[in-house]
């Protein structure tokens, strides 16, 4: 109980700027949503789909990117900076390989939009989209290798700066873009992706210059000196970074699964859905953000050869994740009504989402758990095996339980989209106690040396 308050302090300091650095990015899909809904459903469809392709596809450069940060907190700790510069260059060169591959894919798009039975103005827009927001790729790489730099030495106060920063680039650009103001043509939704493209260069370079002239990193000289690829570097890099995109992908898909799933079974039944899911990815940050952070505090302590230190790290997250989940699943439970009457007013709706969001109330405790126990073996650069536990537990198991009783009358009366729910948190329950086990063992075995 002794180190219960500091390691609460240290990542209550670790987790905020966080926690505000992801709201502003969901902020900056809310405003592209919102700016260009107000052109016409064409372009909100083109944005909303454009995203759900572009997002999915970003996940390998991010995952890559996340397998930096632990890399430099166990540095970190180990109190050894002198191989920084060199890890950030190799995670660079990592990233601009999986931006590649990513840009390699986007130009697959035209393709899987024709398989699509849409109009050509939809089409046409959501393609554009794409192409504008392609040449934000480079800056994204920049960004999020040199976010995970700082991060990897606990520095995450930069994050929310250069957050708030594209958050204040967003708004006006896709004022400018979206509607043409200033001389510029009005793209409309393909606006947006203009206005993305622009929002990831502002950060990026916002970063660098923090980073380049910031007396704090000056003494680790990250571009000084430059470091040809080394392959056994990268390949590191990738062994750590694939099984994250990886397990982020398995993820995101399963609710692009379920959505589509659900869409045959009526708009009452998919916007009752999307309501619940809304609410619950809002909660969701906090667990995510505490997840960054105990990845953080894991590879610290790890680094400083202090072991039990980084078990203390994991149950003080868990405390605080676990129990803000409780708080916020009785605020579901009990006020799911009034939640959902925010978002609509049709009362089949309301009552519908009110049940999902009384499953969410339990959905939001497995899906923390599994969160932080996932951090926690980011910092022990552990990650195949997060990416198989997610896999099974998310698409065999929990995928198969929702379709069963979502769309079937094998075992119950068909659900609907509270079936779903049931396997949403079956499968997350099965993936938190599998990787609170294989936390336990990755443990023992830095124990034992």
């Amino acid at each position: 109980m002794r180190h219960l308050w500091p390691e609460t302090k240290k990542l209550a300091l670790l987790t905020g700027p966080i926690l505000i650095a992801q709201l502003t990015q969901m902020l900056m899909g809310v405003v592209d949503t919102v700016m260009a809904g107000r052109v016409g459903a064409t372009d909100l469809a083109a944005v909303a789909v454009g995203g759900s392709i572009w997002i999915p596809l970003t996940l390998l450069i991010f995952g890559m990117g996340l397998a930096l940060a632990p890399v430099i907190s166990h540095c970190d700790g180990a109190g050894d900076r002198t191989e920084v510069g060199r890890h950030v260059q190799q995670s660079l060169y990592t990233c601009i390989i999986a931006a590649l591959l990513t840009g390699a894919l986007l130009f697959f798009a035209p393709y899987f939009l024709a398989m699509m039975d849409v109009e050509p103005a939809f089409r046409t827009m959501t393609l554009d989209y794409l192409q504008y927001i392609m040449w934000g790729l480079p800056a994204f790489v920049l960004y999020v290798v040199l976010r995970n730099f700082c991060e990897g030495l606990s520095h995450t106060m930069p994050s929310l700066v250069i957050g708030v920063i594209g958050l204040l680039i967003n708004i006006p650009a896709n004022y400018v873009f979206i509607y043409g103001k200033l001389g510029m043509p009005a793209l409309g939704g393909a606006g947006a992706g203009v206005a993305s493209a622009i929002v990831l260069w502002g950060m990026a370079l916002s970063l660098l210059v923090y980073v380049m002239y910031s007396k704090r990193y000056r003494p680790m000289k990250i571009f000084s000196r430059w470091h040809p690829p080394a392959w056994d570097d990268i390949w590191h890099f990738v062994r750590l970074g694939f099984p994250i995109s990886m397990a982020l992908f398995f993820e995101t898909s399963l609710f692009a699964a379920v959505a589509i799933l659900i869409a045959p079974l009526g708009a009452i039944m998919v916007s009752g859905h999307q309501i619940a899911l809304n609410v619950s990815s809002l909660v969701y940050m906090v667990p995510l953000s505490l997840s960054m952070a105990v990845t953080l505090r894991v590879g610290f302590a790890l680094g400083a050869k202090q072991a039990d230190d980084a078990m203390n790290a994991f149950k003080v997250a868990l405390l605080l994740g676990v129990s803000f989940a409780v708080v916020n699943g009785l605020g579901m439970w009990l006020g799911g009504r009034w939640l959902a009457s925010l978002y609509t007013e049709n009362a089949e709706i309301i009552q519908l989402a009110a049940t999902l969001l009384g499953l969410a109330a339990i959905f939001t405790v497995s899906d923390t758990f599994q969160a932080i126990s996932i951090g926690a073996l980011r910092g022990y650069k552990d990650t195949r095996a997060s990416m198989i536990v997610t896999f099974i537990a998310y698409w065999p198991f929990g995928l198969s339980i929702g379709i069963v009783l979502g769309l079937t009358d094998w075992i119950v009366p068909r659900m609907g989209a509270a079936g779903f729910w049931i396997g949403f948190i079956s499968g997350l329950s099965v993936a938190a106690v599998l990787l609170t086990i294989r936390l336990r063992i990755i443990h023992r075995r830095w124990v034992q040396g």
